[in-house]
């Protein structure tokens, strides 16, 4: 089955997706719209394919492990009828002294038509950009931008809401490191929601108001004023780095729980990147919850399938 939209639909003016700082509404509302669309089908026909990628040969550049991005993309291109490349940093000559450039470049000249580039460093997916001749999708760079990350959420989002705009969304854990906030800030902001963030003064960048975004440090009151919030994954590392004082004290305040959300009025949807770190960020019950009279609603596995159809959407404008 191949899918045809007019060009106004599927046109997006740059080859490349590298974050969305600099991706346009028109271009989000366009990737959510198609990804709507094919998440109806897989919906429907779970074993349905498409050809629209046929003869596509994808290389899935991961250079920092993975399971969700990889996996996600991967079948995404599948469904899409292209070829996908599974790339390995530690198995390749990477391990030999070979430079990432020389890496690209060489899988360049075996004609591939894409790249999809995980990296701990920011910027890589850029640096290769400037480089390459080929189609560049950042799956996710150190702490700077995952946008399919944050595309997704948003598409679970809307289909929770049925509109982003006017939505108010927390931002909770991590924000100094967390490259799913930077995207989920620069691209919710773009489609007209009011974006908070709840941390610790020692895991908020230093230059947080130029996000433009209201700081929240008391978790009970950040909850009772939002429709939704994303947990972030607190990284273990954080404690031994001094950023906080103990997992245990950061759980204390900072973990959503059903006694934070005692106060509030009306249902509280929830949405994790994953992996999660059970009753470190996020209780377990909170986590599983899916029932309608409950005070919280997770969307987290919702999240999980609409990556494939955000992520079909992205490969099928770029390439």
């Amino acid at each position: 089955m191949r899918v045809f939209f007019s060009k106004s639909i599927l046109f997006i003016a740059v080859k490349h997706l590298l974050g969305l700082y600099h991706t346009s509404h028109h271009d989000i509302s366009s990737i959510l719209d198609l990804a709507s669309f094919y998440k109806k089908s897989i919906m429907e026909t779970p074993s349905e394919h498409f050809s629209d990628l046929m003869g596509k040969i994808i290389v899935l550049a991961f250079f920092e492990n993975s399971t969700r991005t990889r996996t996600s993309f991967d079948l995404a291109a599948r469904k899409l009828g292209a070829s996908t490349v599974n790339f390995t940093a530690s198995a390749s000559s990477i391990q030999k002294g070979e430079t990432m450039l020389d890496t690209i470049a060489t899988l360049e000249a075996m004609q591939v038509d894409a790249f999809i580039v995980r990296h701990k460093d920011s910027g890589a997916p850029h640096t290769i950009a400037k480089h390459s001749r080929k189609t560049i999708i950042n799956a996710g760079d150190g702490t700077h931008e995952h946008p399919t990350q944050a595309l997704l959420d948003m598409l679970t989002l809307q289909e929770t809401f049925g509109k982003l705009n006017g939505l108010k969304i927390l931002i909770l854990g991590d924000i100094l490191h967390s490259r799913v906030a930077r995207s989920n800030i620069f691209g919710l902001q773009k489609m007209g929601a009011e974006v908070s963030v709840c941390a610790p003064t020692t895991l908020l960048p230093t230059a947080i108001n130029a996000f433009g975004v209201k700081v929240y440090h008391d978790l009970n009151r950040a909850v009772s004023e939002v429709d939704a919030v994303i947990v972030l994954r607190i990284q273990l590392e954080r404690e031994s780095g001094g950023y906080i004082p103990s997992i245990n004290e950061y759980s204390s305040f900072y973990a959503l729980t059903e006694e934070k959300l005692s106060e509030r009025n009306g249902k509280l949807v929830v949405l994790h990147p994953g992996p999660i770190n059970r009753e470190i960020e996020l209780s377990g019950i909170i986590a599983d919850e899916t029932c309608e009279k409950a005070p919280s609603q997770s969307k987290i596995l919702n999240q999980v399938t609409n990556g494939i159809a955000v992520r079909m959407s992205v490969l099928k404008h770029l390439l």
